[in-house]
C-alpha cells in the first residue's frame, strides 16, 4: 500500500529508512506522548530493529509517514484477536519539524479508511495520554469520537496518567462522519 496525499505519502517501511528513524524519533519531545515500547533516546540499532519487524510483518500494518522522499513519522494497525479481532489500536507519532501542518489529522483519515477496507474491521481506537492535547485534536479532525476517560490507567516517564479512549466505526465511516 502506498498511499498519496498532497504534501506527504503513507507507505510501508523499509531498509534505508533508518537514518531518517533515529534523526525524527530520537525526541523526548515524541517520546514523551508514546508507550514505553517506542524507545529514548533513540538509537541506530532500535531503528534497524524496527525495520526488521515492521517489514516481516504481514500483513502490513505499520507504515512510514514519508515527506520528500524520507520517512519522518510512523502510523500503525495493532489488529486485535478473540472476540475483538473486529478492532484495532491505532497508534501514531511525527517528527516534531512537521507538527501542525494537518499532516496527522489526513494520515489518520486515510489509514482509518484503509484499515475498515482491508481488513474487515467494525472499530479502530486510540489511546492518547489526557495531557496530549494535540492528539485528541488530531483524531477529533480525523471523525473520531471521545468515548471515555480511563482514569490513572498508565504511567509514563513516572507519572500517573489518564488516557482518553477515541474510536470510529465502519458505521461512522459509511454514514460521513
Amino acid at each position: 500500500m502506498r498511499i498519496e496525499l498532497e504534501g506527504f505519502a503513507i507507505r510501508p517501511w523499509r531498509p534505508g529508512d533508518e537514518p531518517s528513524l533515529v534523526r525524527y524519533a530520537n525526541n523526548r519531545d515524541v517520546w514523551i506522548n508514546l508507550r514505553d515500547q517506542f524507545p529514548h533516546p533513540y538509537t541506530a540499532g532500535d531503528a534497524a530493529r524496527w525495520i526488521q519487524i515492521a517489514t516481516a510483518r504481514s500483513p502490513v500494518t505499520s507504515w512510514a509517514i514519508e515527506v520528500g522522499g524520507e520517512p519522518v513519522g510512523g502510523i500503525s494497525l495493532k489488529l486485535q484477536d478473540d472476540v475483538d479481532r473486529v478492532s484495532a489500536e491505532l497508534g501514531y507519532w511525527l517528527g516534531e519539524q512537521f507538527w501542525n501542518r494537518g499532516i496527522m489529522s489526513r494520515a489518520v483519515r486515510a489509514v482509518t479508511r484503509h484499515g475498515f477496507a482491508q481488513f474487515s474491521l467494525t472499530r479502530i481506537y486510540a489511546l492518547p495520554f489526557v495531557p496530549n492535547e494535540a492528539s485528541q485534536r488530531v483524531l477529533e479532525k480525523a471523525g473520531y469520537k471521545k468515548e471515555a476517560v480511563l482514569r490513572r490507567s498508565v504511567i509514563k516517564d513516572g507519572e500517573v496518567l489518564d488516557q482518553a479512549l477515541y474510536a470510529i466505526t465502519d458505521r461512522d465511516v459509511a454514514a460521513g462522519d
